[in-house]
């Protein structure tokens, strides 16, 4: 008798395996940070087989943790770091090139090419997003022209791309299964979610081989099986998300008007929309939130790549703490109104800005400002962008009803109060933040028979805490124009 659901959760900078139980509570957990390379500025890199060994590390310590037999595990679910691109031979299981990460930004020329070209509305309107280095296409199009042999290789038809959950899933599987799922195909820059197939339009475009792309399959579906020698048994794979659609997905939105948003890596809130693929006038993505029964639900999304990266950057880089707790408690000794601004842009600024040459400053410092104050903005940064993302989605027409929260931040009561006074709005902590893992964990659980239906699910979803805003306009207005003016500055064009 199945007793488990096994959540593989592949990060930007970990992998985790969690095990959860058959109500959705959490029994076991085993994580492993990976090294982040950065060979040229703006670059950002992965080995392939030091994921891959953390993923297979970390499930194994789940199980042996929990101490059950992999037969117990009735079903897995993946979710992934979205966008990552990975080329690989078909015969070997090989990677030509180390992993391009989402944040890289090598591509930055090319894109600004293709919009000096007028190619952007065409591409927005199949794909819902756009023109930029954080998607797929412009990453593939870079290892087939810049890796010696590899064009004529995939032309060959002897080269798989994928994004993470499809590696993943290739190696699960010793290289029986080509697969993703309707998530993670859309944020390739190839995927037309309107009709739900790759685009043979836009894969002329990048000049990207069809032979290239996995098959497309619901987010809950049957992903094939787990090769015995690894985990102990043939386990069945039946859910696969982006780690952001998962993780709307493990918090329930799934009515039309619902929210979340993510703190971890980067920051993106995600807004469902129902049926209906709203196109942004704000530059925000339209995105599928999740496919079941070949039935699409689409989502409006705002992508911020700096969130725990800057907490990151200030313990590693700057060394002004130690470990990520400590900036609860510094910020609660500083003055709200500080006047330090830090603009988290190491990497370019994500939505609704899109700059991709825009790097990061702090302004505001005087003789006074110390540690506690720059810990303190990087933190804010987290929510004054945030802020920018529901300016955008009023702009388009649409606010959030409930906003909930997920990431590792999110313990952070101290964030969290100053999300919801610069919001205006009631933020929802729920009680298990592993909303990502949760959510794949609920969408192989609905396949395997587990969970009966989405009504199901909502009613095992539970608040922990409430925060309401506590200033008034004038003050969030202050704070938020403050930032604003913190941004214009280290745009291109200005």
């Amino acid at each position: 008798m199945a007793k488990y659901i096994l959540s593989i959760d592949q990060g930007t900078t970990s992998s985790r395996a969690i095990l959860f139980d058959m109500q959705g509570k959490i029994d076991t957990t085993a994580q492993e940070e990976f090294p982040q390379h950065f060979p040229q500025d703006g670059w950002v890199e992965h080995e392939p087989e030091e994921i891959w060994q953390s993923v297979l590390r970390t499930c194994r310590a789940a199980i042996a943790n929990a101490e059950i037999s992999a037969d117990e595990i009735g079903a897995i679910g993946i979710t992934n770091q979205r966008e990552t691109t990975l080329v690989w031979d078909r015969n070997t299981g090989e990677p030509v090139c180390r992993a391009i990460v989402w944040q890289d930004r090598r591509t930055g020329d090319y894109c600004q090419q293709l919009k000096d070209e007028g190619l952007e509305g065409n591409i927005t309107r199949k794909t819902g997003l756009l023109i930029d280095p954080y998607f797929s296409a412009t990453k593939i199009r870079w290892i087939l022209d810049e890796i010696p042999g590899v064009r004529q290789r995939a032309e060959q038809g002897e080269l798989a791309f994928g994004t993470i959950d499809t590696f993943l899933l290739w190696k699960l599987t010793n290289g029986k299964v080509h697969r993703t799922d309707a998530t993670n195909a859309s944020r390739t820059m190839l995927f037309n979610i309107h009709d739900q197939q790759w685009d043979q339009e836009l894969l002329d475009l990048f000049n990207i081989p069809g032979s290239l792309l996995p098959e497309v399959l619901d987010s809950s579906d049957d992903f094939g099986v787990t090769d015995v020698e690894l985990l102990g048994a043939e386990i069945p794979i039946y859910g696969v998300a982006g780690d952001q659609q998962a993780a709307l997905f493990g918090q329930t939105c799934f009515k039309e008007g619902m929210a979340k948003s993510t703190y971890g890596t980067g920051c993106f809130l995600m807004l469902n929309t129902g049926s209906r693929a709203l196109k942004s006038n704000s530059r925000l993505l339209t995105t599928v939130a999740y496919r079941l029964n070949g039935k699409p639900c689409y989502a409006l999304e705002g992508s911020i790549f700096a969130a725990g990266t800057t907490i990151q950057w200030l313990r590693d880089g700057l060394k002004l703490i130690n470990d990520a707790v400590e900036t609860e408690p510094l910020a609660e000794q500083t003055p709200t109104d500080h006047g330090v601004y830090l603009v988290p842009a190491f990497t370019g600024l994500g939505a609704p800005y899109w700059d991709p040459n825009a790097r990061g400053a702090i302004f505001g410092l005087t003789r006074d400002t110390g540690i506690k104050e720059i810990v303190t903005a990087g933190l804010q940064s987290v929510c004054y962008q945030t802020k920018d993302l529901q300016k955008a989605m009023e702009h388009d027409g649409v606010r959030a009803i409930a906003l909930r929260v997920d990431g590792g931040m999110v313990a952070n009561n101290w964030v969290l109060q100053f999300l919801a006074d610069m919001l205006g709005a009631t933020v929802d902590r729920p009680e298990i933040i592993e909303t990502t893992a949760l959510g794949v964990a609920y969408l192989a659980g609905l396949k395997a028979g587990y969970f009966k239906s989405l009504e199901s699910l909502e009613g095992l979803w539970q608040c922990n805490r409430r925060f309401e805003p506590q200033v008034d306009k004038s003050t969030r207005d202050r704070y938020y124009d403050g930032w604003k003016t913190s941004v214009s500055r280290v745009q291109k064009d200005c």
